[in-house]
């Protein structure tokens, strides 16, 4: 009977000490400060429990473990950074685990307008002190993949561009977290241009096709509109002028192309400038120059998509203040509208 009552009493007590273990284990740790806790993408239950007794958050994570496969739960935490009080209730730090109630990133914005340069998007990020600007074109100029962005796997392999990434940088109003880096902000950029392509027509690749143009040429030649163009109802006409050129073999003779080599823009070309030699001068090559030279807007790019019909080989820019233009079939109609433009000059 002593054998036994002994052992009886070692059970009682054996038991005792692992209820008061678990429930010891269950209870909330004492209250102190917030603790800013990340959850990183992908990380276990088990691991996310190891963080929490880490950080004080809970008492013991081996019970916590256990309190997690009990209830089902574990499963569903969100990655993320979280602001967690020694004290919270176990059943708290799981709901709002799964909630994904994580503290909201410190945001940068910058504003990237239709129709700037490589160069230009530098010099505004460079003002703003988001980059280091030698660094983000040492990284434009590189042959980075860029993540998932897909447009930028279609920039030939060509020694003769000017900048790599032109054209590939869509000109947008952006959110980003605070620190993010130059390359972060790049292959944001070249994500966009992927997300607005897949914004348009599914049948544009067939468009492509049909035109007999690669995704680089299409960009181009958005560019040129982009450059050209301030009225959105001329662009698709402007794309129309310059597809009858290319058709004719003729030169597109483009002043944007000209003040594209231009250290700073001109708001008169000399004759002088157009005599520059570069493979970018549309007045002294054929068809289209090496690649893009600024960052088209959607409007551009779908009016390059989808240019207007029409026998206009020329158009000039009335000087009555509109920015808007005469155009032309014939060079004999051209200089009669220069003429025009150059009777409304204020």
């Amino acid at each position: 009977m002593w054998v036994i009552l002994s052992l009886l009493g070692i059970f009682i007590v054996g038991a005792g000490s692992v209820a008061y273990y678990i429930w010891n284990g269950l209870q909330p740790t004492a209250a102190g400060e917030t603790k800013r806790i990340e959850i990183a993408k992908g990380m276990s239950a088990i691991k996310v429990s190891d963080l929490l007794e880490e950080q004080g958050i809970i008492r013991n994570s081996f019970i916590f473990k256990y309190y997690l496969k009990l209830n089902d739960q574990g499963a569903r935490f969100q990655a993320g950074q979280y602001d967690l009080n020694p004290g919270m209730e176990h059943d708290a730090i799981i709901a709002k685990l799964n909630a994904g109630d994580t503290v909201q990133a410190e945001t940068i914005h910058f504003t990237i307008p239709e129709g700037f340069t490589v160069l230009q998007i530098a010099d505004k990020l460079a003002e703003q002190d988001l980059i280091d600007k030698a660094k983000f074109l040492d990284l434009a100029a590189s042959q980075t993949a860029w993540g998932d962005a897909e447009a930028v796997r279609q920039i030939p392999d060509n020694a003769e561009l000017h900048q790599r990434l032109e054209g590939y940088l869509f000109p947008e109003t952006y959110e980003m977290k605070v620190g993010s880096t130059e390359e972060d902000i790049i292959k944001r950029m070249t994500s966009e241009l992927d997300r607005k392509l897949g914004e348009l027509s599914e049948d544009w690749t067939d468009e492509l096709e049909t035109k007999k143009l690669t995704l680089h040429e299409l960009l181009t030649i958005a560019s040129l509109i982009e450059r050209e163009v301030v009225a959105d109802e001329e662009r698709a006409l402007v794309a129309g002028v310059i597809y009858n050129r290319i058709a004719e073999g003729m030169p597109l003779q483009i002043d944007a192309t000209v003040q594209y080599l231009l250290d700073k823009p001109k708001e008169r070309l000399m004759e002088k400038d157009l005599q520059i030699e570069s493979p970018y001068n549309t007045y002294k090559i054929n068809g289209l120059p090496p690649g893009p030279i600024a960052s088209p807007s959607i409007a551009s790019i779908e009016a390059a998509l989808n240019p207007e019909p029409s026998e206009y080989f020329y158009y000039v820019t009335k000087k009555d203040g509109t920015q808007t233009h005469l155009f032309a079939k014939t060079y004999q109609e051209h200089l009669r509208n220069i003429d025009k433009s150059n009777e409304t000059a204020g």
